[in-house]
């Protein structure tokens, strides 16, 4: 195996190893997918002010998000199916997060349950939430969110409906894959991939089957999803959500200055400015050409993250020299999982963290704080 020095060369070797419908899955985005590209180019267009002749030494890139201590303000992102990259992929990945010191947060559509991911791991990581109809079980779901100890909740309020994944529809994407004979053709040169999932019984969505009414298999998993997420979801579900969980709330999918200042109204913690890696509303803005708009509507009122695009550790500190307090990074890790496993996440999260210090040495700065828009060149952002 070759060195692995980026990102892409995680990429290029998780899409050699990763079944092709869990591989599009992830590395996908919406109809033409003009938002999911401008997410990646749109960084490139920031050019940095480098600096020489400073003071270097003794550097830090440790921070907070919502007030918890991170390595660097970096956190794992919530994505779903992560346990069909890599068996166990999000027991893993927490892992793998756990040991750099970054959050990790666990989707409501993954694999591996919540008390899967609690039982392997030994400190908290965060819950991401998705509003269904079924309000019980949301309140289930909660509560079983509470009792493993997670210590934020990330609700996610850009999904009441499912936007069309091209790719997803022309594999007939399931969980897990359905043997066809297509599927059972691609499957037979991935051996690494089957052998691994032979040997987990983790093979569908552990937060819903067996928890949510009626859902006792994956064919009656596909009709409950289907009907599950809801379009009447409101500002008054949030507030029912916040009262209900009780502990740090970070709000997900904000791309609009009138919804962030919305999310400070509704007493959120945090909000991520985010338009769901470019899965949902095509032709939305990028990520980070959103971000310092909502800095500048919300200031000091709430903390603002961001997720969306980013690569390496210089689109972490192009997003926090533009206000955002922290990031996250979806597809790296996954890249990372479906590649090598545990080694895998952690090595993205080395090259991230090790191209994070170099360029803010480069700018001139020795703690990621106080990285802020001073360090980018004027007009390129």
């Amino acid at each position: 195996m070759s060195i692995i020095t980026t990102i892409e060369d995680l990429r290029v070797l998780a899409k050699r190893r990763v079944p092709r419908m869990f591989y599009d899955y992830a590395d996908a985005g919406s109809w033409t997918e003009s938002t999911y590209r401008a997410n990646e180019t749109d960084f490139a267009a920031i050019k940095f002010r480098q600096r020489v002749a400073v003071n270097l030494v003794d550097r830090s890139l440790k921070s907070t998000m919502i007030g918890q201590e991170v390595a660097m303000p970096v956190a794992l992102a919530p994505t779903g199916l992560t346990g069909m990259q890599h068996a166990d992929g999000e027991i893993l990945a927490a892992r793998a997060a756990e040991k750099i010191g970054v959050p990790f947060t666990l989707s409501t559509m993954s694999i591996c349950s919540i008390e899967d991911v609690a039982a392997r791991t030994t400190k908290p990581f965060w819950f991401q939430l998705y509003v269904m109809k079924d309000r019980d079980f949301i309140e289930r779901l909660i509560d079983r969110a509470k009792a493993a100890q997670c210590s934020a909740l990330v609700l996610t309020l850009d999904l009441q409906v499912l936007g069309q994944r091209h790719k997803d529809i022309r594999n007939g994407m399931t969980a897990p894959p359905k043997l066809t004979i297509p599927n059972m053709m691609n499957l037979a040169t991935k051996p690494r991939w089957c052998l691994n999932m032979l040997r987990t019984p983790r093979r569908h969505f552990g937060n819903i089957v067996g928890h949510a009414k009626s859902v006792s298999d994956m064919s009656s998993l596909s009709s409950w999803t289907s009907q599950q997420f809801d379009p009447a979801l409101s500002w008054k579900d949030v507030e029912w959500i916040k009262n209900r969980w009780g502990g740090k709330l970070i709000i997900k999918g904000i791309m609009d200055n009138e919804d962030a200042r919305l999310c400070v109204e509704s007493g959120a913690d945090a909000l991520i400015v985010s338009n769901h890696g470019g899965r949902q509303l095509d032709g939305a803005q990028s990520s980070i050409g959103a971000l310092p708009g909502i800095v500048d509507a919300v200031g000091k009122q709430i903390e603002v993250h961001m997720d969306g695009g980013i690569r390496s550790g210089q689109d972490v500190i192009r997003a926090l020299a533009l206000g955002a307090q922290g990031v996250y990074i979806g597809r790296p890790f996954l890249y990372g999982l479906g590649a090598m496993g545990e080694a895998g996440v952690a090595r993205c999260l080395e090259i991230i963290r090790n191209e994070l210090d170099l360029t803010m040495a480069f700018c001139g700065l020795r703690d990621v704080r106080q990285v802020d828009r001073h360090i980018l060149l004027p007009g390129t952002y």
